[in-house]
């Protein structure tokens, strides 16, 4: 501890800091940053993707009626991907099996969040009358911010940093205890000596949420400039955010489970989902869907065409076709 206390004081730019602690409580009730990281980004989920599928064509309402569907079954799915792909924490020698349900102290898997999540959505958009691929490219760009704003609660909770570093943007890790027993308490602790870390490693949370912003400007650039539809846009996130995880999970020094010999799992699954998702962007050529006026407008209220409408000008989209123009922000 001293050498990393007198590492950092000799550096000329200061390191990150983390926060003292994750968790506040208001009386009894615990207030977790990582839970309301999670529920934040749902919000911006939500409400950017509500207004690119009204852009699309969609009917208002949509997303926020299949979400009722999507974000429970990907809390689940994401929870038992985390659980299944870290078992030993929870069923191997000292693990407890109760903390498999403790969901409020990190571990979401996002594999498990998009596959079970998939099925939530499939279900909504089905009493909606909408097709899956539709609305999944709707929703894309903001399903990776949302990704990016669950990272700032690892950044809370002190976890999914890579090894030991000399970089002026190192994070520094404090001990957190109970400040009533004195335990150690790293998720629901405090830090009692911010001034001497205990270690300064690679802020790889930071690295991903950085790329996920990346990713979302590029597929919202993408998909103005090419028209994408059918799942592309989908697909062309899945592609851009599995490209950055495989390069950031290899930088991870977390417990994880290992397959191959030696190699994370999640390293192993981000290059297959990867490549999957690009035969699919390389492989679907069909124009963007263009919903019929039944679904468009499920109130069967005619849309008023203003001037600046693109459907005035854009030869592309048909004239009753129930959907504005490219307008998706």
């Amino acid at each position: 501890m001293t050498g990393v206390s007198a590492l950092a004081s000799s550096t000329v730019l200061a390191y990150l800091p983390s926060p003292d602690r994750g968790v506040w409580h208001l009386g009894p009730v615990p207030i977790r940053a990582y839970a309301l990281c999670i529920i934040a980004g749902i919000v911006v989920a939500i409400w950017w993707g509500e207004r690119r599928l009204v852009a699309r064509g969609g009917p208002a309402g949509t997303v926020v009626d299949v979400a009722v569907w999507a974000v429970p079954f990907g809390l689940l799915g994401g929870r038992l991907y985390h659980v299944a792909t870290d078992w030993r924490t929870y069923f191997g020698p000292g693990g407890d099996p109760v903390n498999a349900l403790k969901i409020w102290e990190g571990g979401l898997g996002i594999w498990g969040a998009i596959a079970l999540g998939a099925v939530g959505a499939w279900i909504g958009c089905r009493r909606r009358g909408i097709p899956l691929p539709f609305f999944a490219d709707a929703v894309a760009p903001g399903i990776v911010v949302a990704q990016a704003i669950g990272r700032l609660g690892n950044y809370f909770n002190q976890e999914l940093y890579g090894a030991p570093t000399t970089l002026p943007w190192g994070l520094e890790i404090y001990e957190r205890v109970d400040p009533v027993t004195g335990a150690s308490d790293p998720l629901g602790g405090v830090a009692v000596d911010t001034a001497n870390p205990i270690a300064i490693v690679q802020p790889t949370f930071l690295y991903e949420l950085i790329w996920n912003l990346i990713v979302a400007a590029v597929i919202v650039w993408a998909d103005r400039r090419f028209r994408l539809g059918h799942g592309r846009v989908f697909a062309l996130y899945v592609a851009g955010y599995t490209l950055g995880r495989f390069f950031i999970e290899l930088m991870r020094t977390d417990p994880a489970t290992r397959v191959f010999g030696d190699i994370r799992i999640n390293v192993v699954v981000s290059a297959l989902v990867f490549l999957l998702a690009v035969l699919y962007v390389a492989l679907v050529r069909k124009p963007r869907e263009v919903l019929p006026p039944e679904v468009a407008n499920p109130d069967g209220e005619p849309e008023r065409v203003e001037p600046s409408d693109e459907r005035a000008r854009d030869p592309e989209v048909p004239e009753g076709s129930g959907r504005a123009g490219d307008r998706s922000p």
